[in-house]
């Protein structure tokens, strides 16, 4: 009996004459899969079957034209920036024609490790070349499960080295930004003041553009840094979402991405503000774009322009997010925190956290206070304690 488990089901192999017979039993006991194993030889015996035509592997660009492709633009037509990254992953595999033109079945451990070489001299980083890999795994699985292949393809694994999002904002760093993101909002008032006062408008007859959404880059960050939204969340956010002080995010990366988040008074106030300058829009965040709302782009150089203001190093919005959890993470309990940060698992979550040095020599601190003998001895509750216990405490 030769019977081998590939995800739940059970599949039997064996020879007949020469010729390789491979079958999935699509059955989940072990004990089945083999009666069938027994009963396809003996009817192979019998003459009552026939050996069956070997299937034509397709090649790994066929696969990924015909039958990966349609799939994951049916399954994330509603998640674009994951159809992009699974488009992204496979330009990059079909423009490899050793590893595009190569049966799925017959890719090998050594064709993959040519592939990450040739990213590589492209000079991507880790964590790009690994999200192409992710790509790569995924058809793999894929053609598992659709029976394209009749062997066990190989493992897919990640490169170490990727960098994580490690960087939290101290309180000053954010005080200095939020204060730039507001100077550079009070800025474009006061250039579009001037313009209205000047020669062009006043003895030439030309209207000057008002700005548009001058604040866009301070009510941004503060709901980023205050709700621990993810950037495309905050983006994409309506007014129909916000109701009764708090978010109700309706679309997310996961399942889990789907949550209720209270706004404290800081952030409220920001969206109220800016529901008289929208204009009817749909979106909090309007802006001349495809989609209609803001997009990563819209605030770029604003941001930029910001942290070079506020002097410090440049970061990607997404710190905001990081930042805001790694604070609620001193005061919330990790069931709490996870729901607020859309989290499927602790695992992730973990990822979002990065304690800071005070906060860790706090934390020992009141640890070294609590197992104190002398704050055992000379607290109000001492009296309360049995000689015999405070003596095994103390010594």
């Amino acid at each position: 009996m030769a019977v081998y488990k590939r995800g739940n089901m059970w599949w039997y192999r064996f020879v007949w004459n020469g010729d390789e017979i491979r079958q999935s039993s699509k059955q989940t006991n072990k004990r089945t899969a083999e009666k069938m194993e027994a009963a396809h030889k003996n009817r192979l015996a019998l003459g009552e079957v026939g050996i069956r035509e070997r299937v034509k592997i397709p090649a790994l660009k066929q696969f990924a034209e015909k039958d990966f492709r349609p799939f994951i633009r049916q399954h994330c037509a509603d998640k674009p920036r994951t159809l992009a990254y699974y488009e992204g992953g496979l330009a990059s595999l079909l423009a490899v024609p050793t590893l595009a033109n190569a049966p799925i079945d017959a890719i090998r451990q050594e064709q993959i490790t040519a592939f990450v070489s040739v990213l590589r001299e492209k000079g991507f980083e880790v964590s790009s070349m690994n999200r192409k890999l992710e790509a790569l795994r995924r058809m793999f699985k894929l053609a598992t499960e659709w029976e394209k292949v009749g062997k066990v393809l190989p493992i897919v694994r990640m490169l170490p080295g990727e960098k994580r999002r490690e960087r939290v904002l101290t309180g000053e760093e954010w005080a200095a930004y939020l204060a730039a993101a507001v100077a550079i909002g009070d800025d474009a008032l006061t250039a579009y003041a001037r313009a209205q006062a000047g020669i062009r408008a006043t003895m030439r007859g030309e209207t000057p553009a008002a700005p548009r959404d001058p604040y866009i880059l301070r009510d941004a960050a503060l709901l980023l840094m205050e709700c621990g939204l993810r950037p495309e969340e905050c983006h994409r956010l309506r007014w129909c979402e916000i109701s009764e002080g708090a978010l109700r995010i309706a679309h997310g990366k996961t399942e889990n991405a789907r949550r209720v988040i209270p706004l404290n008074e800081r952030s409220a106030s920001a969206l109220e503000m800016r529901r008289t300058i929208t204009g009817g829009s749909e979106w909090v965040f309007p802006a001349p774009t495809k989609s209609g709302h803001m997009e990563q782009s819209s605030i770029k150089k604003q941001h930029a322009a910001a942290c070079a203001s506020a002097q410090i190093t440049f970061l990607p919005p997404y710190t905001f997010r990081h930042t805001c959890l790694t604070r609620w993470a001193a005061h919330m309990d990790p069931y709490t925190l996870a729901y607020l940060a859309g989290h499927s698992d602790f695992t992730t979550t973990k990822r979002y956290v990065h304690p800071q040095k005070e906060q860790v020599l706090e934390a020992m601190r009141k640890a070294s206070e609590a197992q104190s003998p002398h704050r055992i001895r000379h607290s109000d509750d001492s009296r309360q304690i049995p000689d015999t216990l405070e003596k095994s405490v103390i010594h």
